[in-house]
């Protein structure tokens, strides 16, 4: 698979060891910087890998910051990006199976070299639950101008409306 990744000046250590691992894995790994500990700002990198991702032309993105935080939000930025800040298996796994996580956020500062190893073998390796309500639920994740309607008509009437799953797909 072919792996767009990137990383602000807080993660192009763990960055640079997940692309050696993908590739040692089989997986085409390309790189969008950062290089090196010169300050960046992590918007530009979370960017780039959600338009890498959402156009297609990468099957997922991997983003690295001091925290994942700020560079998972720049990622969702990107219509199509379901980036995950992820720090533990669990949730790890579940964003893969239940919202198809196309972009993984972790963090250099407070995640150990082993539990990225293990974060990034999940990640890679989970298929989505595809069918049923993830489906229908990761549908409604393609926010437009329906949604925003909605959302408009929900926030006058001052409570969410209609947001139950259609009981064919539970």
């Amino acid at each position: 698979m072919k792996i767009a990744l990137a990383a602000d000046h807080a993660g192009f250590g763990y960055k640079d060891k997940i692309a050696e691992l993908l590739r040692a894995q089989g997986h085409e790994a390309h790189d969008f910087g950062a290089c090196d500990a010169t300050p960046v700002d992590y918007p530009d990198y979370g960017f780039v890998i959600g338009s890498a991702v959402a156009s297609g032309r990468f099957g997922r993105g991997i983003v690295v910051c001091g925290s994942s935080i700020g560079i998972a939000i720049a990622a969702n930025k990107v219509p199509g990006i379901r980036c995950a800040a992820i720090f533990e298996p669990y949730s790890c796994e579940l964003s893969r199976r239940h919202n198809d996580a196309n972009v993984l956020a972790l963090s250099e500062r407070l995640t150990g070299w082993e539990m990225v190893e293990r974060l990034v073998a999940i990640f890679m390796e989970t298929p989505f639950e595809s069918g049923g309500r993830h489906s229908h639920r990761v549908e409604k994740l393609a926010y437009g101008a329906a949604e925003q309607a909605k959302a408009e008509a929900d926030l006058a009437r001052g409570y969410v409306e209609g947001a139950q799953t259609p009981k064919s797909l539970l």
